[in-house]
């Protein structure tokens, strides 16, 4: 049976969907498993965009109204990583309590799906932790960030599921505010990740390819695939 493991944080702008992509590319393209993303932010979707998915036709949110089966939402990307996209700007309200059974009949055909969280405290990252068998969580090594982290952690606590670690994302040691050591004492959870700020983000964005398949040599490449690494 297959693994879900929610990349989650309960604030915006530190590269939870990035992650979410590349751990998933790695994943799939360095380990040869068999991958499956699914965008989480029901209200603010991205991921499909981060993978060239502009215009779905059947989207998890037609999944969650009962207009599809969520095997027919999936999307291929390549042979061993594939998408479960949301609709751009949908504004009615959903019940999200289903969406883990919804992700029962998928367990058996994937190695590993990833959920890109919403990034607030609200019903939808409540379906991502509870449809997770564990979580990762996404901060960056400021103070706001890691007030927010916090709360990520105490809200997985309060669901009972297990943190696999932090993944401290667009780090810049010479700039950066917190060290290690200040970071698990404070959220009291392990670092284990390091990611690396890295201007060529946004160019593997505009392509629509995940960064770790754009530029597999580079210290950031690694530094996701030695993550990937480690949840295997």
């Amino acid at each position: 049976m297959g693994k879900v493991i929610g990349i989650i944080s309960v604030k915006g702008g530190v590269g939870k969907t990035s992650c979410t992509s590349n751990i998933g590319a790695a994943l799939a393209y360095q380990h040869g498993k068999k991958v499956l993303l699914i965008d989480a932010n029901f209200s603010a979707p991205n991921l499909g965009l981060h993978l060239g998915v502009v215009d779905p036709g059947m989207t998890i949110h037609d999944v969650m109204l009962g207009k599809c089966s969520i095997l027919q939402s999936v999307y291929e990307y390549d042979d061993n990583l594939h998408l479960i996209p949301a609709k751009l700007n949908y504004r009615k309200r959903i019940e999200y309590k289903n969406f883990k059974s919804k992700l029962n009949r998928l367990k058996k055909k994937y190695d590993y799906i990833l959920l890109d969280s919403s990034p607030s405290l609200n019903s939808e990252i409540k379906a991502t932790l509870d449809a997770s068998d564990s979580l990762f969580v996404i901060t960056t090594a400021d103070f706001p960030t890691i007030a927010t982290t916090i709360s990520t952690v105490n809200e997985a606590a309060a669901f009972k599921k297990p943190v696999l670690g932090l993944i401290v994302n667009k780090y810049n040691r010479w700039n950066s505010q917190l060290s290690r050591d200040d970071i698990e004492s404070t959220v009291g959870v392990e670092v284990v990740s390091f990611l690396q700020n890295n201007n060529k983000m946004m160019k593997s964005l505009a392509r629509t390819t995940p960064f770790v398949m754009m530029y597999p040599r580079s210290r950031l490449a690694k530094q996701f695939k030695d993550l990937a690494s480690k949840l295997l």
